[in-house]
C-alpha cells in the first residue's frame, strides 16, 4: 500500500475519532449468517460486520459486508426523506471498515437476498487496504503471516477453521456423555515424560529450576486416574522440538483421555464408535473423500499386526532383528533409505522409521495397528500372552497416524525398569529417550487401575478431514521467522518423520 493511501485512510480515521464518530457499541441481532437465511420483508433486522466489497451506482449503493459466519449484500438508497444516509455512507466508509447497520429484507432484481439500510453506524475504520477480493491471498507465507487476512478473503480457509472448531466441540461433547472429567494439567515441567520425543527447556525464575515444557500430559493424567477419577481428558498444548514436515510442527494441540478398568481391546471399539460419530456429524455421510481419495469409515475397521506389516512390506522379521546392530544391517541388505539419520538411531526408533518408510503410505482406509514390541512404547502394559508385544493400538487413515491408544502400564516395577532401559538408550545418543521420572514412580507405587489411554492430534485430525497439505493450514498462526528470515523461511520443509 502505497505512504499516499495510508495518509489518506489515516486522516480520514482521525477525523472520524475527533468528532466522536466511532461508536464503542452496537447492538447486533444476528450475525450475517442469519441474515443471508431470512425471508423477504422481514423488518428490525440488525447486524454488523467488515465491509469487503463495494460499488455505487447514483443513487444507489450496494456492499458486501462479512463476519466470520459469512457475508450478505447490503444496499443504501438516497431517499427524499432521509438523503444524509446515503451521503454520509459514501463520504465516510471504506472498503475494509466495520459498520453497523439496520433495515428490512428485500429482493433485487437479480434475485439476491439484501438488507435495505435504513439506518447505519461507522464501528471503525480500516487504515490497510484489503487484498483483491477475487483471487483471495495466494502467498502461502503471508496467509501463514497475516491469517486474519486470510480468513477474511478466503472461504475455503474460513472452512477449514469452521470444521476445526466443530471437530473439537463434536469430540469434547462425546467424551462427556461418555462420563468424562475435561482436567488441566501442567505445562511447565520439571521432567519429561509422556512420550518419546526431544523438548523445550526455559528457566523458571521465582523458583530457580530448569523446567521443560511438556511434551505429552500423560503421566499427570494417570495420575488424576489414580486419585480416583475414572475417566479424564484433556485438550492439552504440547512441545516437542523436533523436525519441521507437512504433518508435524513442534508446537501442537493433542487430545489424550483415559479410561479406568479398561484395556486396548476396549478402548478400540470406543474409539471406533467415537471417530465413526466424529465423520457422520461432521460430513454427514460415512463415505468421504479425502484429498482427492474415497474413504469409507462403514463396517469393521481392519486389524493389522505392526511386525507382519512391516515384513510384508520390507521383507524384514523384525522379531528376529532385535538389536540395533543387526536390524541395522538387514535395512541396508534390502537397499531402504530410512528419512533418519540410522546411525544416531536406537532400535525402537528404526524399527518406527522402517514402518513409516515402506508401510504407512499404504495404509490409505480406516485401519487399526496392533502389538507393537515393547521398547517402542515405554508407558503401555505388556501383553499377558507375549512379552516382547505391548497392547498398543493406533487408528490409520490416508496414510496418516489419528490416534494412539493403548493398556497403560501400572505394575511400577516394570516401569522403573523401562525408564532405566530408556536411560541406556539416551546414554548412547537418543535424545528423544525418556529419563527416568521419580514423582509418576512414586504415584504409581501407590497403586493404580487397570488403565487405557488414547492420544490424538488435533491438527493432524483436521488437516486429514479437511484435505490440508500442510499441517499450517489447520493452525491459526503457525509459529514463522521474524520478516528478517523470511527467505530462509521459504526453503523446502523436511520429510516427514
Amino acid at each position: 500500500m502505497s505512504d499516499n493511501i495510508f495518509e489518506l485512510k489515516k486522516t480520514k480515521f482521525l477525523e472520524q475519532r475527533e468528532n466522536n464518530n466511532l461508536a464503542d457499541y452496537y447492538n447486533k441481532t444476528h450475525t450475517v449468517e442469519q441474515v443471508a437465511s431470512l425471508k423477504e420483508g422481514a423488518k428490525g433486522i440488525s447486524t454488523a460486520g467488515r465491509i469487503v466489497a463495494m460499488r455505487t451506482m447514483g443513487k444507489i449503493l450496494f456492499a458486501h459486508i462479512y463476519d466470520f459466519s459469512g457475508k450478505v449484500q447490503i444496499c443504501v438508497r438516497k431517499t427524499e426523506d432521509a438523503p444524509e444516509v446515503f451521503e454520509n455512507f459514501v463520504a465516510h466508509v471504506s472498503i475494509g471498515d466495520f459498520i453497523g447497520a439496520e433495515g428490512e429484507m428485500f429482493v433485487t432484481k437479480t434475485g439476491e437476498l439484501t438488507l435495505r439500510v435504513g439506518s447505519w453506524q461507522l464501528l471503525n475504520k480500516c487504515l490497510r487496504t484489503l487484498p483483491e477480493k477475487y483471487h483471495g491471498i495466494e502467498d502461502i507465507e503471508t496467509r501463514y503471516r497475516q491469517r486474519y487476512l486470510d480468513i477474511i478473503m478466503n472461504q475455503e480457509s474460513r472452512d477449514v477453521f469452521k470444521k476445526r472448531f466443530e471437530i473439537v466441540k463434536t469430540i469434547r461433547r462425546y467424551l462427556e456423555d461418555s462420563g468424562y472429567l475435561e482436567v488441566e494439567t501442567p505445562i511447565l515441567q520439571t521432567t519429561p515424560s509422556g512420550a518419546l520425543a526431544r523438548p523445550f527447556f526455559t528457566h523458571h525464575n521465582a523458583l530457580d529450576i530448569e523446567c521443560v515444557m511438556r511434551i505429552a500430559c500423560e503421566t499427570y493424567l494417570k495420575r488424576c486416574i489414580g486419585a480416583g477419577m475414572d475417566k479424564v481428558f484433556e485438550f492439552a498444548r504440547s512441545f516437542r522440538n523436533e523436525g519441521i514436515s507437512a504433518t508435524h510442527l513442534q508446537d501442537f494441540t493433542m487430545l489424550e483421555f483415559y479410561a479406568s478398568y479398561w484395556n486396548s481391546d476396549t478402548m478400540r471399539k470406543f474409539v471406533e464408535g467415537m471417530m465413526r460419530d466424529l465423520i457422520e456429524k461432521i460430513f454427514g455421510s460415512v463415505k468421504v473423500t479425502l484429498s482427492g481419495k474415497e474413504i469409507d469409515f462403514s463396517g469393521e475397521w481392519p486389524v493389522h499386526e505392526y511386525s507382519d506389516l512391516v515384513k510384508k512390506d520390507s521383507g524384514i522379521d523384525i522379531t528376529k532383528y532385535t538389536t540395533r546392530e543387526s536390524l541395522s544391517e538387514q535395512i541396508k541388505a534390502k537397499n531402504i533409505r530410512l528419512d533418519d539419520d540410522i546411525q544416531s538411531l536406537s532400535w525402537a526408533n528404526m524399527v518406527d522409521s522402517l514402518y513409516k518408510k515402506v508401510s504407512r503410505p499404504k495404509l490409505i482406509q480406516p485401519c487399526f495397528l496392533i502389538k507393537y514390541p515393547v521398547e517402542m512404547a515405554p508407558l503401555a502394559r505388556r501383553n499377558s500372552k507375549n512379552s516382547n508385544y505391548v497392547d498398543f493400538f493406533q487408528f490409520l487413515v490416508n496414510g496418516v497416524e489419528l490416534v494412539k491408544a493403548y493398556s497403560e502400564l501400572v505394575d511400577p516395577l516394570d516401569q522403573r525398569e523401562r525408564f532405566e532401559e530408556q536411560m541406556q538408550a539416551r546414554e548412547h545418543g537418543d535424545d528423544e529417550a525418556m529419563p527416568i521420572d521419580e514423582e509418576y514412580l512414586t504415584a504409581m507405587e501407590h497403586g493404580f487401575p487397570p488403565i487405557a489411554g488414547v492420544g490424538i492430534g488435533i491438527d493432524r485430525l483436521t488437516m486429514i478431514l479437511c484435505g490440508c497439505e500442510n499441517i499450517k493450514d489447520t493452525i491459526l498462526f503457525p509459529l514463522l521467522r521474524p520478516h528478517s528470515h523470511s527467505q530462509e523461511e521459504k526453503a523446502p520443509e523436511k520429510p516427514v518423520k
